[in-house]
């Protein structure tokens, strides 16, 4: 599977990052920098520069080397955000993580919920990957509401686990193995056959 072709379904498409993607991309950080602030990764030895064209050409090499797929999210050929799948492990565990944030002009249109399907799919497919996992802070409701909507398992807390908007944060952890969805995480999706509480989170676990 070539994985230099968009995925696309509807007005949603997933494609690889492109070096000329970093001026629409840095802006659109700075634009939703209060947005975004709140659920952004940051080092605890304190500021770090950011250099959006270094970012990406760091994130291709990563896809080069095989560690990681950093996709971009399109909504009608419009760039909404950032998928990235990172983490990838090969061996026995042959697993991945998928990370994304999107713009505040695009929140609330399925965007991330069908991104996250198929770059999951992605995952199952051409990575030929067993296991894909989604962390995500217990206040982030939008986050919990695109892991409800796909099914992924909850598994468990894990406490004080990336250090974001300047502590270290709780999260959730969720995830899906490629048996459980044969057929594809968007396919299961649109037919309606979700389980409805994979990602309940029991009651001792709620923040």
């Amino acid at each position: 599977m070539d994985l230099s072709v968009p995925r696309r379904h509807g007005e949603v498409s997933i494609r690889l990052i492109r070096n000329r993607d970093a001026r629409v991309l840095q802006q659109q950080l700075i634009d939703n920098r209060s947005w975004l602030r709140r659920w952004e990764a940051t080092s605890p030895d304190g500021p770090v520069s950011f250099d959006m064209r270094l970012g990406i050409r760091r994130l291709l090499q990563q896809y080069r080397d095989g560690l990681g797929v950093p996709f971009v999210m399109e909504w009608d050929d419009e760039v909404a955000g950032q998928l990235n799948v990172w983490g990838v492990s090969r061996g026995s565990l042959a697993s991945a993580t998928i990370g994304y944030w999107v713009a505040e002009a695009y929140a609330g249109r399925g965007i991330t919920t069908v991104s996250v399907a198929m770059a999951t799919d992605v995952c199952f497919t051409a990575l030929n990957l067993h296991r894909v996992e989604i962390c995500i802070r217990p206040e982030n409701h939008a986050s919990l509401r695109v892991v409800e909507k796909l099914g992924f398992r909850y598994e468990g807390l894990r406490r004080k686990y990336i250090h974001i908007d300047g502590d270290w944060r709780d999260h959730y952890s969720f995830a899906l193995v490629r048996d459980e969805v044969p057929y594809g995480v968007l396919d299961r999706w649109h037919r309606g056959q979700v389980p409805p509480d994979a990602a309940r989170v029991p009651p001792a676990d709620r923040i």
